[in-house]
């Protein structure tokens, strides 16, 4: 998600690229003395990368290829979404309100980038915390797609993950991840809705400084 020539002149303060959306993997776990299976068959894998000087703040992250079709009740078995940013930096220009995206709808491609200014992509979105759970909305828009994306994880199935910046600082400190969201995805094109999709097991990130 972001090309060679901006990782050569280090244009960004984060940088991300998601080489495994839809990735499976088999094998198993030991966690606390006990045995966890890993099954090619049931595994809704994925793996990305972050690298750079710093995060960003606040921090956002969905993905999930465990994907049912509303419209015909019927598993997406080539469809992936993954979103991802906050506030990204160029140099020391600050974005607000940024995000990444891509979603494949049965492998039919479908990209939020605001570098690509021309497709014309806005962003808006709402991360809340309850006392049970972590809810995100996300809607983007370029001049003839759309997504509307909501979210909720119980934060009883999260953890807080420990992040030190490369700087040596520590400004994450309430930044929730977990693997077990659920939620729904709309995706339209050209004004007209193509499906609403339900989705699964999403990875799911979200923090601020403080």
């Amino acid at each position: 998600m972001i090309n060679k020539f901006f990782r050569k002149i280090n244009a960004f303060e984060m940088f991300w690229h998601a080489e495994g959306m839809k990735s499976t993997f088999e094998g198993h776990v030991i966690w606390n003395g006990k045995k966890y299976l890993v099954d090619s068959e049931t595994c809704y894998g994925y793996s990305d990368k972050n690298w750079g000087k710093d995060f960003t703040s606040p921090w956002i992250w969905l993905s999930s290829n465990n994907l049912i079709s509303q419209k015909t009740g019927k598993q997406l078995s080539n469809s992936v979404f993954d979103i991802g940013g906050g506030r990204p930096k160029i140099g020391f220009v600050a974005l607000p309100h940024q995000l990444l995206s891509a979603v494949w709808y049965e492998g039919q491609p479908f990209e939020f980038n605001f570098s690509k200014f021309w497709t014309g992509c806005r962003t808006t979105f709402h991360c809340h915390e309850t006392d049970q759970q972590i809810c995100w909305h996300v809607e983007q828009h370029t001049w003839r797609n759309c997504i509307e994306v909501d979210v909720s994880c119980e934060k009883s199935d999260m953890l807080l993950v420990n992040y030190e910046a490369p700087n040596g600082k520590k400004l994450h400190n309430r930044l929730w991840n977990g693997g077990n969201g659920r939620g729904t995805i709309k995706i339209y094109h050209d004004g007209i809705l193509i499906d609403t999709v339900l989705a699964y097991n999403v990875g799911c990130e979200y923090g601020e400084y403080c």
